[in-house]
């Protein structure tokens, strides 16, 4: 009975999201602006009716009623209460129950945090999210339903869930990866609503600005957590393979980065707007892309659900309309986004617009790269692309990105005088260049390509702590006071490019230094790898509530003293006999030690595999550090006043459903800004 119900809401859910699409669109042709009240109390039920099924799905899954096709193919009786909670999202109609969720949620919070966005505006918002979510409801009705039974006969038992995915990380992996991916649907449905009604102003640009970078630090966190999966979950001690999977979710990221500096130029300039308009529509169309790859059973890969080619032709067809008519109607509305003013050569603006071409041409490197198998294979021609063409690519477009966004930073908006900057930049370079070499010094021999990175590492961070002080001293008030009296926006750019940087001081560290060793080794013997000795102390046995495990016992020593003790483990799964490698790792500031256990040799060897990565853990935190950034980005005071609810402007913003006029500058404006 209450699958029977969770389908129900799912339809009752359409229902709300044709509401929510077609009555504003309606509403905003005809002039009856009355209709256009309908899209926020309808997002609202399709959230409600969404979180239902929702709910319905978790209840057949922590109660394994098996009678549901999906429960049956994705549980067992033996799995942890926690895993059979998170196997909701462990397969393809799951999870795209949970996207469809999560793009009513994105809905909901749009109706409820309107803040200072006309009405008209909101609702054609909504109305264009509604329009998405009818596509996918559909899709996922038609021919992905996740409460399909399997009745009069059902088997007692579940097939289980795949042994990758019984794992703590893949419980918050994809949720956050989804709230990303989904999150896009939002500047991309601000950017449709703004060609319609013709509002893309600098007030346009700071109602969506806020929305695009939530998105996007979900989707930072994403990425990063799914490469630490990667990397402690597989046993291969990789954190990434440009695997078309990953490389799904890292196009929409670097789109989103480059539409997140686009939005700053249209929100404080009026320029942009074409380009700015046109990121938000690549954006979520490659967050779509990314689907369509996932579940179209196009590509094989450890991250994908394979499912039937047919889904793949539904979900293209869809994406063909969603980028084609979102194409169609920026080519129809182009003459409102001609800018009325231009920009020089030497400005804030030029160099934002670099780092934007710098993103875009790496975003299309990914592209290219992940595509072009698959056209080869209908082309009945075998072409692989593997990481040396990334590499070759995407590392000096790295180098180039970092060089520019220093500049960018120091440079005026309008226009910024050559002498001025070269004054700037004169003393940089060569302190930056000292710096590299002293962390190259401290690090160990590199080639000229870690040296260069390990330089530009140190120019980011340096040329950003100078900022900040020279910007807090000009408030002439010292610099503890003037500290304070930097905004919340400013600080969320600085921690983000600075994560940038340590993000690529730990990839350049674990990609030169790392220390790799198969070796066949039996109980009582050691092998010293980077400076630390392993020994293999001994194999025991131990059962987990669904598997049965050897594990391994290492001692680790460094100079006679005791570091670590390790316990990677191969298992065995009951449910299908399916084997598993789980590494052990010894996680520090500087470096992992990492261990994984493979295949038993004759008598008592077996194959172990040891890693010494320097440096690694620098990759996630750096990634960690760019979402706290964005995370700061968003609470500045001037996006907390264009999305706080109504009830928080009703006292002090009478005329909230009036646009937002783009500020004044006046003498008062904080150095940041200037």
């Amino acid at each position: 009975m209450i699958a029977e119900i969770g389908h129900l809401s799912l339809w009752l859910a359409l229902v709300f999201a044709v509401l929510q699409g077609v009555a504003p669109l309606l509403s905003y042709r005809s002039q009856r602006l009355s209709w256009m009240l309908v899209a926020r109390p309808a997002a609202w039920m399709q959230w409600l009716c969404l979180s239902a099924g929702l709910l319905a799905l978790g209840y057949a899954f922590a109660y394994n009623d098996f009678t549901v096709r999906y429960v049956s193919e994705h549980s067992n009786s033996l799995l942890p209460l926690g895993y059979r909670i998170s196997a909701i999202w462990g397969g393809h109609e799951g999870s795209l129950l949970l996207w469809v969720w999560m793009l009513s949620f994105w809905g909901l919070l749009v109706s409820l945090l309107r803040g200072k966005v006309p009405a008209h505006v909101n609702a054609l918002v909504l109305a264009v999210m509604g329009l998405i979510g009818i596509g996918f409801l559909l899709f996922m009705l038609l021919t992905s339903n996740p409460f399909d039974r399997l009745l009069p006969w059902f088997p007692l038992d579940g097939a289980d869930l795949n042994p990758l995915l019984q794992d703590p990380g893949l419980i918050i992996h994809p949720p956050m990866l989804y709230m990303g991916y989904v999150g896009l649907s939002v500047a991309f449905s601000f950017a449709i609503a703004g060609l319609i009604s013709g509002t893309l102003d600098p007030a346009w640009a700071r109602w969506a600005r806020p929305w695009t970078t939530v998105a996007w630090c979900f989707l930072t966190v994403g990425i990063a957590l799914g490469s630490w999966w990667a990397y402690y979950e597989l046993g291969w001690g990789g954190w990434w393979f440009w695997d078309p999977v990953e490389n799904a979710s890292f196009m929409p990221w670097l789109c989103a980065t480059a539409l997140i500096h686009s939005l700053a130029v249209t929100e404080k300039r009026g320029l942009f707007r074409s380009w700015t308009v046109l990121l938000a529509i690549v954006a979520f169309s490659l967050s779509l892309l990314g689907t369509f790859l996932v579940r179209s059973g196009v590509l094989t890969s450890v991250h994908s659900f394979a499912n039937d080619p047919e889904r793949g032709r539904f979900i293209l067809c869809f994406l063909a309309v969603v980028i084609g008519g979102s194409l169609t109607l920026f080519a129809i509305r182009a003459p409102v986004l001609r800018a009325r003013t231009g920009f020089v050569m030497l400005s804030r603006e030029s160099f934002l617009l670099m780092n934007n071409l710098i993103l875009l041409v790496a975003t299309f490197v990914v592209l290219l790269g992940t595509l072009f198998p698959l056209i080869g294979e209908w082309l009945d021609i075998k072409v692989s692309v593997r990481s040396p063409y990334f590499n070759a690519f995407f590392v000096p477009l790295t180098f180039l990105l970092m060089a520019f966004l220093v500049p960018g930073m120091s440079s005026n908006w309008k226009k910024q005088r050559a002498s001025v900057l070269a004054k700037k930049l004169l003393w940089l370079v060569p302190v930056s260049v000292l710096a590299g070499s002293v962390l190259v010094y401290l690090a160990g021999s590199l080639p000229i390509a870690g040296w260069l990175a390990l330089s530009l590492c140190a120019y980011v961070w340096i040329a950003h702590g100078v900022d900040v002080v020279q910007k807090a001293l000009a408030f002439r008030s010292g610099v503890f006071k003037g500290l304070r009296r930097l905004t919340a926006g400013y600080y969320g750019m600085v921690i983000a490019h600075c994560g940038l940087a340590v993000l690529v001081a730990g990839i350049t560290l674990v990609s030169f230094h790392e220390q790799e060793h198969d070796l066949r080794m039996t109980p009582g013997e050691s092998a010293e790898v980077g400076g630390y000795e392993f020994v293999f102390t001994r194999l025991v046995d131990r059962e987990g509530p669904n598997f049965s495990a050897k594990q391994g016992i290492f001692a680790v020593t460094r100079f006679g003293q005791d570091v670590a003790t390790l316990t990677p483990e191969k298992r065995r799964y009951y449910s299908g006999g399916q084997m598993m490698t789980e590494a052990a790792i010894d996680s520090g500031l500087m470096r992992d030690l990492y261990i994984a256990l493979g295949e038993p040799l004759d008598s008592d060897a077996w194959a172990v595999r040891i890693y010494y990565k320097p440096g690694i853990i620098w990759l996630w935190l750096g990634a960690v550090i760019m979402a706290l950034g964005g995370a700061l980005a968003i609470v500045d005071r001037r996006y907390r006043r264009a999305i706080a609810p109504e009830s928080e402007l009703s006292a002090e913003q009478p005329g909230s459903d009036l646009p937002d006029r783009p500020a004044v500058e006046t003498s008062t404006k904080s150095p940041q800004e200037a």
